[in-house]
């Protein structure tokens, strides 16, 4: 916002903004997007942008974030996104060999890791089967997978999770700081360590 103003423009008025919340629920997120055509607003900002991209093809989109946008088919090219949507990539499918690496540096000696990934998120089902890859190449790796779709799978997944992992390696999904919190929280003989996308990402600028 500070460098809105210093541009010369002021929320309330020179420009209006309308602020929503998908409250981690991919048909809130359609509806937002829904929403926002209605109005005719000149830009959509979001996170991932796949729900105003398929709302439409004439409002200039910006995404704040996005794990895999090319893999997911919101652009076409990283260089030439192409259509009215263009924003950030943090190439996390790429990048999943690398944090299971960190992982294990974090956790030497690490044998068995669950990864809770979100199935109506394309990004999350892509870097799971990336992070799946990557753990077949390195061997002598347990990968249990967890499926999630909405905040009330979190807490069942955990329970039958058990004692079958060391580690818990979350994808980026608007459900992860839930997943984070429930699994800190979760009471159990042997916690598992949650590791998350942010976190690799913090250790690597490091």
């Amino acid at each position: 916002m500070q460098r809105l103003h210093e541009l010369g423009w002021i929320e309330g008025r020179t420009v209006a903004i309308e602020y929503r919340w998908a409250e981690g629920r991919g048909e809130r997120e359609a509806e937002i997007a829904a929403e926002f055509v209605r109005l005719k607003v000149d830009v959509i900002l979001t996170v991932g942008g796949a729900a105003a991209k398929q709302a439409t093809s004439v409002i200039p989109i910006v995404f704040a974030i996005s794990s895999d946008p090319l893999g997911t088919g919101l652009i076409a090219s990283l260089a030439r996104p192409g259509g009215n949507i263009t924003g950030l990539s943090i190439q996390t499918t790429d990048l999943a060999g690398k944090r299971l690496e960190l992982l294990r540096e974090v956790i030497p000696g690490i044998r068995r890791i669950a990864v809770m990934a979100d199935f109506g998120l394309q990004a999350s089902v892509l870097e799971l089967e990336g992070f799946q890859a990557a753990a077949k190449t390195l061997g002598g790796l347990d990968v249990t997978k967890l499926e999630i779709r909405q905040v009330d799978d979190i807490a069942p997944a955990m329970e039958a999770l058990k004692d079958r992992a060391e580690a818990l390696y979350v994808p980026p999904n608007p459900l992860a700081t839930l997943i984070e919190f429930v699994s800190m929280n979760w009471r159990s003989p042997r916690r598992c360590r949650p590791y998350s996308v942010f976190e690799s990402m913090s250790k690597a600028e490091v």
